[in-house]
């Protein structure tokens, strides 16, 4: 029932209202003669906070990701707002995937690792064949080992995203905060994060599933549909 109840999101709004119609405001409306720089940076990051929270309403369920985005559309503003040194956003644009991989890496050291958490899940595996097989095989061991690499690439993917943000906003925001050339900045480097930095580590990600499928696979000898859930 709860599976029912709670909506997947949809891509195309996530990128509208996260990446695109911010992007515009900024770009396009940050002058005097439009909104002005406040409100512009205002009206802009309105749309991911609106959107988050909307998000959190009609899924009723705490998301620790996306309330780690919405404290960096936050933090943003507040940057913007109180017209501190461009060098703060630089750090906050890193800090958050520091922080996410941070966890990821820390969580290999617990009883829980992020990638066993995420990849063994009942209702898309077949968890019970696979664990026999597993066993049979004498690949347990190797299985456990096969986590715990992807855990470390996993990761090295928010290491990416990480340096990448810096990177990218210590060289396209140069101006002071509170003009419009650093709204129009902004603007520019929310959209090409999303080109440059998300669609890599989300490839980068593909790839580490794609890597543990096939481990899972020689390790039981077992089949795709046999592997999967398949209703």
């Amino acid at each position: 029932m709860n599976s029912t109840s709670q909506k997947k999101s949809n891509p195309l709004f996530e990128i509208l209202f996260n990446v695109v119609i911010p992007s515009f405001i900024l770009m396009k409306f940050s002058g005097d003669e439009h909104l002005g720089t406040a409100m512009a940076l205002v009206v802009a990051l309105a749309f991911p906070i609106a959107y988050g929270g909307m998000d959190l309403i009609r899924n009723k369920k705490f998301n620790f990701i996306a309330a780690l985005g919405f404290v960096s559309v936050l933090l943003t503003g507040g940057i913007g707002l109180l017209e501190l040194d461009t060098r703060w956003l630089a750090l906050k644009e890193a800090l958050i995937p520091g922080l996410i991989g941070l966890a990821v890496l820390v969580s290999t050291f617990t009883r829980y690792p992020f990638m066993q958490k995420m990849v063994l899940n009942d209702s898309v595996l077949n968890l019970a064949l696979i664990t026999e097989r597993l066993k049979e095989n004498g690949k347990s061991q190797a299985f456990e080992r096969c986590l715990m690499s992807s855990n470390y690439l996993f990761a090295s993917t928010f290491a990416f995203s990480s340096a990448m943000n810096y990177f990218l906003a210590t060289w396209i925001v140069t101006s002071p905060a509170g003009t419009p050339e650093f709204n129009e900045e902004l603007g520019k480097l929310t959209l090409y994060s999303y080109p440059i930095i998300a669609i890599p580590s989300m490839l980068m990600m593909f790839g580490i599933f794609y890597y543990v499928w096939r481990q899972i696979r020689a390790m039981t000898s077992l089949e795709t549909e046999q592997i999967f859930h398949t209703k």
